[in-house]
């Protein structure tokens, strides 16, 4: 039996090397492992660090999801990527411009086409890569929530998806750390991902959050949360974790509030250029520069 998904639990490492799912194993850029389900599976990385990895045989064989880390902001990038679909359709979620070649590099290098570049909200501590990208490969859509106030090709609502070939997003809104942020979700159904997948943006972190509502929590408990940042080396957790460990979520409404109140947080150092950056989807009109 192939491995439908490698879902990483936990990792002190800074990035997830690889979690595809692919129905060719003959493809140069697929990963195919013969287990048994449920099985756990440990092996040293490069950096010598260990991941873990869970194989869920209930997966339908076409989602390719990498998650890549910018050290500077801390912040998570996603791919995601039909591959069952000729076209082998892919979107990024929460580009960072610094690390925008790295990116495109590897969207080459596995063979995708691109087609759109997202941000879960306006961000204040990293200039978006959706403006470079739209520069560097013609036909890439950028897209943001509505309630953003920014500027992008599409503007989406709570309601909507978004599909990648026979794969979509939906979204769901949730405000709180900015009126616009929304978190993109894996599809329900027999021909999606499973378990789903959450990508939460800022508005909860793993044992955190920025300044959120409580949407999130109507998922099931085996979602899989994957945020846009982590200081501590976590790169992954699930709604029923957060349920029980979470610092903050775990409160009453005072408790939460008066936490969330008296945090005490430093000036964010990019934010006089990271918002008027991001509030044009990072210079969203960027022409491409003649060779």
């Amino acid at each position: 039996m192939l491995l439908n998904v490698g879902t990483f639990i936990r990792s002190a490492t800074r990035f997830s090397p690889f979690i595809i799912t692919h129905s060719s194993p003959s493809s140069p850029s697929s990963f195919c492992f013969s287990f048994s389900p449920k099985q756990t599976v440990s092996f040293t990385l490069q950096s010598s660090q260990m991941a873990s990895f869970t194989t869920l045989s209930q997966s339908p064989p076409k989602l390719l999801f990498r998650q890549l880390f910018e050290k500077e902001s801390s912040t998570y990038t996603y791919l995601l990527a039909d591959c069952s679909h000729p076209d082998k359709p892919a979107l990024l979620i929460d580009p960072v411009d610094r690390t925008v070649d790295r990116d495109l590099n590897l969207v080459k290098e596995l063979g995708l086409k691109l087609i759109y570049a997202m941000n879960t909200h306006v961000h204040a501590d990293h200039v978006t890569g959706t403006g470079l990208i739209k520069g560097k490969v013609p036909g890439v859509k950028s897209v943001i929530s509505k309630a953003s106030g920014s500027k992008a090709d599409v503007f989406v609502e709570a309601g909507d998806k978004i599909s990648f070939g026979d794969l979509f997003l939906e979204v769901r809104a949730t405000p709180g750390h900015t009126m616009g942020c929304v978190t993109y979700v894996t599809g329900d159904g027999p021909d999606q991902p499973q378990p789903r997948m959450a990508f939460t943006g800022d508005a909860l972190l793993i044992r955190g959050c920025g300044r959120t509502d409580f949407q999130i929590f109507t998922l099931p408990k085996e979602t899989l949360l994957y945020p846009a940042h982590d200081y501590k080396g976590f790169s992954v957790t699930t709604v029923g974790e957060e349920m029980l460990y979470n610092p903050r979520l775990t409160k009453d409404e005072e408790t939460f509030k008066n936490i969330m109140e008296n945090l005490n947080l430093a000036y964010p150092k990019m934010i006089d250029v990271a918002v008027p950056a991001n509030m044009v989807c990072g210079l969203q009109d960027l022409e491409p520069k003649a060779d």
